[in-house]
């Protein structure tokens, strides 16, 4: 057996896996399921070229009184005699970092321990240590071969770490917080560096205090006397499912649900509940059961038990956030500034200034693409009698000209803004222009709405677009198919379904190997390939397709982590868009991103045979989740970055841009109106057509 400091590496077997000791620390420097070796469940240097020794797992950091320090390699390391591997560190003078690595039952289990071997008192404001998870998008078919998601609940006393393989299938690797506290996590090397097809070094953080003190709902300052200490402790262990390993945290409380409608209460299990927020109304209904109400939309932070916590959300009614939202929109978000039919155009805005975003060269902040979601928004409000129509319609009608003259060029190709700077067509902007004006028709019944967009649709499978994941381009294409029938152009309609369903057929026998868009591989390409496919099925009847679905499914879901968090609880990881969108410019987990509810839209959508009970109380569940985006006045945040801290950076708060949050309320209605449709569409029968 090699001593450690002979650099040559050691294992430390637990269950039917291991972890390999880096021989001059001691520390994991990856875990390896014996059922999939091929896992890589840490970042290292080969993956990641900006990877670094000070990441290292077990790596970490302090802050205290007498100054900050990280530490990695150990002043001492040996092997006890009860087979432990300790190490010992000294970040600073009178400060010892002891960590003690064992086997039992199964369970790799790990003691972080800061001493105060001074004969002061020790103040201390920061307490991290690295878990670099290999959450990382290599491009589809390998993330879905090697990578995983990494799901973090930084609930206090209930905190847990979840690396699940993002293909949804083979084990788990689980670690749960059995001593002392976890309240917050970071990210490091989040920048221009990494880019968006990572998300960076995973910390967990035992307190931030020093750098975001009110992050997590409050951060805490630990003092220690001359010889004392605090410790966190954790056990990893593998896991069949994500089930299992929750069920295995032991959970201290149980929700009915993590976000309600004002009015309803949300009912816990657990031995005690409160809350520090006065809006907040904590009733004791039975032994071990409360009932959890708030006076205002907002969320708020709940304790249980011991020592944990975790955030509720309480929320408007749709409706009437999305009233609230368009008067915000009709107010703040219009170019009124500009000549022409550019003073038609839908923007960003700062809610601290009301101050429009000019584009400023970004492609993020254009008067097109995503802010599309607005125009739309507006008239699917009117469509419902949540606006008024007298008021809105002239706005509509202006956007309708600047969107034919600016959006699109002379071919009905989609341009990323007005500007003359941006060249070449952008697919993704596809169905939301056709969808648009194929709402314009159905509105008002004028033909050229319906022929532009139809041609839209049409020079996008001219330009590539069966073989492009366009969001909402399968479920748009097919309500543009039900408006040219009803318009008496069926084979329009029905080479239109063709091109659709050849594009399902490919994607099918692509089997992982899906195309990269502008993330290498994301949960905006699965959703839509799920959509794909199901109206395949729906068109076709086909059990090819229905298998697809059943196959791919687990790669959605996969996304999402089972926290027991309103923010977090079945909310895809999207960890790129407080950059690209907001105004702050931060790198890092976005929750609830609005492109969440992408996921629960999609499994409304699912063949009866594949829905079920737990797949429309998740997609409800994202739904409500993504109130939290919006506030009682109608502004919005496009980003609210999740980590305490981000590179160093204080995080964990609301981008101020308002920017292109309002696709999940369009979402929503979009739902429910299927939802009333749906019979409809089941008593029709399929088109049958022979697989070629």
């Amino acid at each position: 057996m090699p001593r450690f400091g002979d650099n040559v590496p050691r294992t430390l077997a637990f269950a039917s896996g291991y972890a390999v000791l880096d021989p001059l620390t001691g520390a994991p420097a990856q875990f390896v399921d014996d059922l999939s070796p091929a896992r890589q469940f840490l970042l290292d240097n080969v993956a990641t070229t900006w990877h670094s020794v000070e990441h290292q797992w077990g790596s970490g950091h302090v802050i205290t009184d007498r100054g900050g320090a990280r530490w990695h390699t150990p002043a001492e390391l040996r092997q006890a005699d009860d087979g432990a591997v300790e190490a010992v560190h000294t970040p600073l003078p009178g400060v010892r970092v002891e960590i003690r690595r064992q086997v039992r039952e199964g369970l790799l289990c790990e003691r972080y321990t800061v001493v105060n071997a001074a004969g002061e008192p020790l103040t201390i404001t920061g307490l991290g240590v690295q878990t670099p998870f290999a959450d990382l998008y290599d491009g589809a078919e390998a993330s879905l071969e090697r990578a995983v998601h990494a799901h973090l609940f930084t609930g206090g006393t209930w905190a847990w770490a979840l690396a699940q393989p993002m293909s949804g299938e083979g084990r788990c690797l689980g670690l749960i917080v059995r001593e002392g506290a976890v309240r917050a996590y970071a990210v490091e090397s989040r920048n221009q560096n990494s880019q968006s097809d990572v998300r960076g070094h995973l910390v967990l953080l035992v307190t931030d205090q020093a750098r975001n003190p009110e992050a997590f709902g409050g951060q805490p300052v630990l003092r220690l006397g001359p010889g004392e200490s605090t410790t966190v402790a954790w056990e990893l262990g593998w896991y069949a499912s994500a089930r299992d390993f929750t069920a295995a945290t032991r959970p201290p409380a149980v929700f009915s649900a993590y976000a309600a409608e004002l009015g309803e209460p949300i009912v816990v299990e657990a031995s005690s509940v409160s809350s520090p927020d006065p809006d907040v109304k904590v009733e004791r209904a039975a032994e071990g059961r409360y009932r959890v109400q708030a006076s205002r939309h907002g969320s708020f932070r709940l304790d249980v038990a011991d020592g944990g916590r975790t955030e509720v959300l309480f929320h408007l009614p749709l409706e009437e956030v999305v009233r609230r939202r368009v008067a915000y929109i009709t107010r703040y978000q219009r170019a009124r500034e500009r000549p022409g039919l550019l003073r038609h155009a839908f923007v960003p805005v700062d809610t601290r200034t009301g101050l429009t975003q000019a584009t400023s060269g970004w492609a993020d902040w254009t008067d097109g693409s995503e802010r599309i979601a607005m125009p739309l928004l507006l008239q699917a409000a009117v469509a419902r009698g949540l606006a008024d129509a007298e008021e809105i319609e002239p706005l509509l009608e202006g956007w309708a000209g600047f969107a034919r003259r600016h959006l699109l060029d002379e071919s009905a190709a989609p341009r990323r803004g007005s500007q003359t700077w941006h060249t070449g067509p952008r697919l993704y902007d596809t169905p939301w222009l056709a969808g648009f004006f194929d709402d314009r028709h159905r509105a008002h019944g004028r033909q050229d709405d319906l022929d532009l967009a139809v041609r839209i649709l049409e020079r996008s499978f001219e330009l590539g677009g069966a073989a492009h994941l366009s969001i909402g381009l399968s479920p748009t294409t097919l309500a543009v198919c039900g408006s040219l029938e009803a318009a008496g152009q069926p084979d329009r309609a029905e080479k239109l379904r063709e091109q659709l369903i050849d594009s399902a057929r490919t994607f099918v026998a692509a089997g992982r190997r899906l195309p990269a868009h502008e993330v290498a591989y994301e949960q905006s390409i699965v959703a839509p390939l799920l959509d794909l496919l199901t109206d395949a099925h729906t068109l076709t009847g086909d059990p090819l397709f229905h298998d697809a679905i059943a196959e791919r499914l687990p790669w959605l879901l996969a996304f999402g982590g089972p926290q027991p968090h309103a923010r977090l609880h079945g909310i895809a990881i999207r960890h790129w868009d407080g950059y690209w969108f907001g105004a702050n410019r931060l790198w890092g987990d976005v929750f609830p991103h609005y492109w969440s509810a992408l996921t629960a839209v999609t499994l409304l959508r699912l063949p009866a045979t594949l829905r079920t009970d737990d797949t429309d109380r998740l997609a409800e569940a994202i739904l409500r989740a993504n109130m939290a985006n919006y506030y009682e006045d109608g502004s919005a945040t496009c980003a609210f970055v999740m980590p305490s801290t981000i590179d160093g950076r204080a995080a964990h708060t609301a981008d101020p841009l308002a920017n292109d949050q309002d696709w999940h309320l369009l979402l929503w209605m979009r739902a429910q109106r299927q939802a009333v449709a749906s019979h409809a569409d089941q008593t029709r029968p399929p088109r049958l057509r022979p697989q070629e």
